[in-house]
């Protein structure tokens, strides 16, 4: 997702009201950008607040900026810029992270990100794009350069086997007919949700748009119970679900990546496997979660 980011974005460049702004992460791979384009193409060393602040300062003249660096650089160590930088000034840029939750886990805590989608949503009017496939990102990223409002767009070294696309709303690739449970994959997971419930009697749908939440789609889909798996934070959505539901009775099962495990190095397997989000741990908790509702009924 990276290098397609990367390529994606130098194209977008020949727009003159695009610019990269960068703290020295990808700086290497922007340089033939930074040399046809050297006006638009800032690096302002290992910097990430000014990096933000810049960006804000750019779109107050009218730029469109592309600001990007490692999630946690991005969005845990550049909150106060985001919140008062942009959103108090009431401006667009566009955020592109890579690093996910746990890409480079063998790199330690510092470059760990759960709770970045969590930390945008307590913000106004923001866009939240967690593609699932490279082939998702060029589309993505020409859409919310193209408009206006505040986004963020979230790269992973994760991926589901093919691009599903789409414009974010729900998108059913399973039905399991009427009464079915509905899962809801976001991004990245998808393959892993698919393969954990392959032969159970649950409906799934895909979004790589967690913000805003398709909930008219929700709406129609759901029934009385509701998984929620998202590659960040469990709960970050668990609000806007409970918000859309709040008329009718449900249950639902959050998924994500838990608060403890997050000391430990390894791989991003490693992490997936530990926090339950591959096929396996899945299905654990589909299971148990399915069964209470068998033993309710």
């Amino acid at each position: 997702m990276r290098e397609t980011f990367v390529a994606s974005a130098t194209e977008l460049l020949a727009d003159p009201r695009t610019t990269i702004v960068l703290a020295d992460i990808s700086a290497a791979a922007f340089a033939p950008a930074a040399r046809r384009y050297p006006d638009r193409v800032l690096n302002v060393g290992i910097r990430e607040q000014l990096m933000v602040g810049v960006a804000g300062g750019l779109a107050l003249t009218g730029q469109r900026p592309i600001v990007h660096s490692y999630a946690p650089f991005l969005v845990e160590r550049a909150y106060e810029q985001i919140k008062l930088d942009l959103d108090h000034q009431g401006v667009g840029a566009v955020l592109v992270s890579v690093g996910a939750s746990y890409d480079r886990a063998a790199a330690g805590r510092t470059h760990l990100s759960p709770a970045d989608v969590s930390l945008l949503d307590t913000l106004h009017g923001w866009t939240v794009h967690v593609p699932g496939h490279p082939d998702e990102v060029p589309g993505l990223l020409r859409d919310v350069v193209c408009g206006q409002d505040p986004a963020y767009l979230r790269l992973s070294t994760q991926r589901n086997s093919r691009p599903y696309g789409g414009d974010g709303a729900l998108r059913v690739l399973r039905d399991a007919g009427p009464g079915a449970a509905l899962l809801v994959a976001v991004g990245p997971v998808l393959d892993a949700a698919l393969a954990a419930v392959a032969d159970l009697p649950v409906t799934v749908a895909y979004t790589h748009r967690p913000r805003p939440f398709d909930t008219a789609g929700l709406r129609e889909l759901a029934g009385t119970e509701v998984i929620l798996v998202e590659p960040y934070l469990a709960g970050t959505s668990a609000r806007v679900v409970s918000e859309a539901l709040a008329d009718r009775p449900h249950r639902l099962l959050s998924l994500g990546v838990g608060r403890s495990d997050l000391r430990r190095y390894g791989t991003a397997a490693d992490h997936t496997r530990w926090h339950g989000l591959d096929a396996d741990g899945l299905r654990r908790s589909v299971d148990g979660f399915l069964r209470t509702a068998s033993a309710r009924g």
